[in-house]
């Protein structure tokens, strides 16, 4: 036990604080939780790309979706499964296996962002210019989209996490529930304005850039809509954009909750569960979203359930 008090490699992390009687249930939930998120995600990914019909831009940014939240929620629960039955006091994690899991939380929150916004485009483009659609989201732009969006999280993540790493480590107790950036930095001595500028500022860019995108996107689809006498047309606009809309806000709400507790100690213990809903309401609700309000991916679900039903019922009778 010395060597672990005294090794500034170890770090002591406290996790979600759970009483005696409600480790069970706790762990319980979080255990099906996340086989949930695992199985939805993997499925919506399988799905589309098994089903030739379904090889639409729309449905292929919704594969970056999938990815990116079974990775989340891979980055954070497991951990949170193996400390549930271990004291506090016992939960311990080696400094580089808390910096990865801080450069994936990081790397699963941004990218949330910058899919989503392309997911946006995609939208926009849909709706405001139909006739050019297949001209602009041909596949070759599909490709190209997300991967500046997964390029442009890793980059400013690896530089968020390239700032921390550099500082020398006087303290050895992370209270929040994983491994984030601001709880590593916060390990430091040394001066941390320039890590509080650029963490604040990557912050307020993504943040900025996906809330500024979207609200002029969809103004701009709702400027179309209501100069459209097209009934058809605001439908499919009304219920695509309903979904997007529904998810994004959904994420912004739980993208909030870890910066403003990170700013006010005394919620820490209060908010706890809330940091971790981020990668778990969302990776949890976007497939429910998405596949019962896009009618081909309902029927294709429904399709999927029907054929295999079938075929159970036939080979009973044999």
């Amino acid at each position: 036990m010395e060597n672990v008090t005294f090794n500034m490699d170890i770090i002591s992390i406290e996790g979600l604080k759970v009483t005696p009687q409600s480790t069970a249930p706790a762990f319980i939930l979080l255990l099906l939780i996340y086989i949930f998120i695992m199985v939805s995600n993997i499925s919506m990914v399988v799905l589309i790309t098994m089903e030739r019909s379904l090889h639409q831009p729309m449905y292929l940014l919704f594969c970056n979706m999938s990815i990116n939240d079974a990775f989340g929620a891979t980055a954070i629960i497991p951990r949170l499964l193996s400390d549930v039955f271990s004291p506090i006091a016992e939960r311990y994690v080696h400094y580089i296996d808390c910096v990865v899991q801080a450069f994936a939380s990081h790397f699963h929150a941004g990218t949330s962002h910058t899919v989503l916004m392309i997911m946006a485009f995609d939208r926009y483009v849909a709706i405001c210019s139909p006739l050019r659609y297949a001209t602009i989201m041909t596949h070759r732009m599909v490709v190209k989209l997300s991967v500046g969006a997964w390029v442009a999280a890793f980059i400013s993540v690896a530089i968020l996490l390239g700032l921390t790493i550099r500082l020398t480590r006087c303290r050895r107790v992370i209270i929040n529930p994983f491994c984030d950036n601001a709880s590593l930095f916060k390990l430091s001595c040394q001066n941390l304005l320039f890590n509080h500028i650029y963490g604040l500022g990557s912050a307020v860019v993504i943040l900025g850039s996906s809330l500024g995108s979207v609200t002029l996107t969809y103004l701009r689809i709702a400027m179309v809509c209501l100069g459209s006498k097209n009934k058809v047309l605001n439908s499919r606009a009304l219920q695509t954009c309903a979904t997007h809309l529904a998810v994004y806000l959904i994420m912004l709400v739980a993208s909030f909750t870890p910066m403003i507790i990170h700013r006010r100690p005394e919620w820490a213990d209060s908010g706890k569960v809330s940091s971790v809903l981020f990668h778990i309401v969302p990776p949890a609700l976007n497939p429910i979203i998405y596949g019962l309000q896009c009618k081909e991916l309902r029927q294709k679900i429904i399709s999927v359930f029907h054929k295999n039903k079938v075929m159970d019922v036939k080979s009973f009778h044999k």
